[in-house]
């Protein structure tokens, strides 16, 4: 196969991804719209996860599954489970997140290209709301593969995390201070990066 049919096949697959995520996110708009989330609808969504593995491992499906699978892990989604499902489905589409549309991009300010992720002896500053789980997990997940995770950015950050969920105006909110911090930082000189939840989870080793 030549270079441009290797190009029109790759893209060829991408719209049918981007086409398979939209309608992931549409079945779970139609699933919190009752403002309730039961076990037979968490089973769906994992079965139409596992019936679409072309998008199994990309954001946000991967995620989401991953949550699915630990919660029936017991076989019993308990009311803190679905609780914590709604939130995080009213996140991923859009509710209250800046996920949904191309707010993420023009708002936040995050490092182009996201850079592959060194997690090794590298700094950290998390902010905001995670979609993949608490802050706490998240931290814990970082200090596991060897980094160091400190409260706000400082000279010595290479990273700062922002949670995909976030406020659009992120300028007038505590979620913003770290972000306005660390682009002082970078009009100083320091390379720390500002990265996306979804690349970070994307750099995450399996």
């Amino acid at each position: 196969m030549g270079n441009r049919q290797i190009e029109t096949s790759t893209k060829y697959l991408s719209r049918i991804q981007d086409r398979l995520i939209d309608e992931l996110i549409g079945i779970s708009r139609g699933v919190i719209a009752d403002g309730i989330v039961d076990e037979s609808e968490v089973i769906f969504l994992g079965q139409w996860i596992e019936n679409h593995r072309e998008v199994a491992d990309r954001w946000p499906a991967n995620v989401l599954y991953a949550r699915l699978v630990e919660m029936l892990k017991d076989g019993v989604l308990d009311a803190d489970e679905q609780r914590e499902l709604l939130e995080t489905l009213m996140d991923i589409t859009g509710g209250n997140s800046v996920y949904q549309e191309s707010s993420r991009s023009t708002t936040l300010p995050v490092t182009q290209p996201q850079p592959e992720i060194v997690f090794e002896g590298s700094v950290f500053c998390l902010t905001g709301r995670f979609v993949f789980g608490s802050k706490m997990e998240c931290e814990e997940i970082i200090v596991d593969l060897g980094g160091v995770v400190i409260p706000a950015p400082t000279t010595d950050t290479d990273y700062l995390l922002i949670g995909e969920v976030g406020s659009p105006d992120w300028i007038h909110s505590t979620f913003g201070r770290s972000i306005e911090k660390a682009i002082e930082l970078q009009g100083h000189g320091h390379p720390i990066s500002i990265l996306s939840e979804e690349h970070w989870v994307n750099q995450l080793p399996e």
